[in-house]
């Protein structure tokens, strides 16, 4: 007797026997409630780390009813025999071949004879797991593309993972569950995006793995915007950042800082003005000018962090977050969401992906706000330890000044106050050249603030269009943004 054929009719009872519900189902029911449903079958495609996904549908029992094939093809020119040639095996690129190749060859091969009944997948991973010297960055691509019923178009989910168990088996171990996370998610909760993300470490935590970008494409997500996926990502903790370029394209942060010099203006950007671009044009001329970031490739960034975009609420008004995002893009702006309200963390998290100069653009009631001890109570050095951080990096920061609006005078770097056990602080690090006064700023943007053009739009005054860049004047007319009312 066929032994699949009796490890189906097994699985079957035991599933039966003892019913889960959904919320409920760890990694092995999961599996198993795949094997058994007879809609889906296809082929998982794994390269780098072995074929931790695939066992899991072995090992659970009835996995003949889903899995067509199953490859790994490890050896390089092996994989560029299949997939074509390319530099970076672990890619975006790499994965999109794969599941191109082996969906496409699915429906080629199976379609007339089960195509009426079947819907195809194909699962496709490619990882680099710890190596046996250790040292190297433990990432990976995965995702699936797959038809949501017969003889329909495919849809896509792809993610990029960090592994950050310190053993390969245990970093193996969390591949093979979030692998059959997305699987079930991609077949299962396809309809509900959000869970079907919030669903992608059932059975694993934080501190394991780290999901820094995932995109949606294809007919069953064709409402999804991936923006707004992004956000939920870092609101999860799956990623302590997200970002997204100016064409609303989800971008990995490894890949887009690697090799860059990053500066990096944080705001609340509702809406960008005038003097927010003037900020960061300020800080360019100065930034590019230092010695180590000349003839280097520069990367400007405008930061949003969920604190900010929270704004003392327990949920993110997504409505609010999508104008912010749209009003950024107009201004041809990559944007990254993160979670680092602590300007040291969010340093941290970019010099682990590039080694170039970091700058960080801020104004003088943000310098001023750094100097506050009551931010660094949960650190034990305090002030001292935060600015240690900080600063190893080889970071500056650019200073746009701050105009005085009943004497017109400017507080700058050379007269900023502190607090008088700070003073001395303050002195040691402007002496050291951390702080960069930008003195190339455009004095008629100085009394623009954020706050004050949405006062004046809520109150149908037209001098805030004045005060924005003309297509986000445009833009926030045309789309109604912030409350603005039609006819002005």
């Amino acid at each position: 007797m066929d032994r699949t054929w009796v490890g189906s009719i097994v699985a079957r009872q035991m599933l039966h026997r003892f019913p889960m519900r959904e919320e409920e189902l760890d990694t092995h029911h999961k599996a198993l409630k795949i094997n058994l449903d007879p809609r889906w079958y296809g082929t998982l495609a794994e390269i780098g780390a072995g074929q931790e996904v695939v066992r899991w549908f072995f090992r659970v029992g009835a996995a003949a009813g889903t899995v067509a094939k199953s490859i790994s093809a490890y050896d390089m020119m092996v994989s560029d025999a299949i997939y074509g040639s390319g530099d970076r095996y672990v890619s975006r690129t790499r994965l999109q071949a794969m599941l191109d190749r082996e969906f496409s060859l699915n429906v080629e091969r199976l379609a007339d004879k089960r195509g009426d009944s079947t819907a195809f997948f194909a699962f496709a991973d490619t990882v680099v797991a710890r190596s046996f010297k250790g040292g190297n960055e433990c990432h990976g691509w995965m995702g699936v593309k797959f038809q949501s019923r017969p003889r329909d178009e495919p849809s896509q989910i792809l993610i990029h993972i960090r592994m950050l168990d310190t053993e390969a088996s245990l970093q193996q171990e969390a591949l093979g569950v979030v692998g059959v996370n997305l699987l079930y998610g991609a077949f299962f909760l396809h309809h509900e995006p959000e869970q079907l993300v919030e669903s992608l470490l059932d059975k694993l935590t934080t501190g394991r793995i780290e999901i820094d970008v995932i995109e949606f494409r294809g007919i069953e997500f064709r409402s999804v915007d991936n923006r707004l996926i992004s956000l939920k990502l870092v609101q999860l903790g799956l990623s302590g950042a997200a970002m997204f370029g100016p064409d609303g394209q989800v971008l990995q942060p490894s890949e887009a800082l690697y090799k860059k010099a990053v500066l990096v203006e944080r705001g609340s950007f509702r809406p960008p003005t005038h003097v927010n671009l003037d900020m960061l044009q300020s800080a360019l001329e100065k930034f590019t000018a230092d010695p180590d970031v000349a003839g280097k490739q520069v990367l400007p960034i405008f930061e949003l962090t969920m604190r900010n975009l929270l704004a003392g609420g327990s949920d993110v008004d997504r409505r609010d977050f999508l104008a912010r995002a749209d009003l950024l893009a107009a201004c041809g702006m990559t944007v990254m969401i993160s979670d680092y309200f602590e300007y040291y963390r969010l340093a941290a998290y970019i010099s682990w992906r590039t080694k170039e100069r970091i700058g960080i653009v801020m104004g003088t009631p943000s310098l001023t706000e750094l100097f506050e001890e009551k931010y660094y109570t949960q650190l034990p050095g305090g002030i001292l330890e935060s600015f240690g951080r900080l600063f190893k990096y080889n970071l500056k920061l650019y200073i746009y000044p701050l105009q005085n609006a009943q004497t017109g005078a400017l507080t700058n770097v050379d007269n900023l106050e502190v607090a008088p056990e700070l003073k001395k602080l303050y002195g040691y690090l402007a002496d050291r050249g951390s702080f960069v006064a930008l003195d190339n700023f455009k004095p008629e943007f100085l009394h623009i603030f954020s706050r004050d053009v949405l006062k004046k739009i809520a109150a149908g005054d037209e001098a805030w269009v004045d005060m924005v860049p003309t297509q986000v004047a445009q833009m926030v007319k045309e789309r109604r943004f912030f409350g603005c009312r039609p006819g002005l």
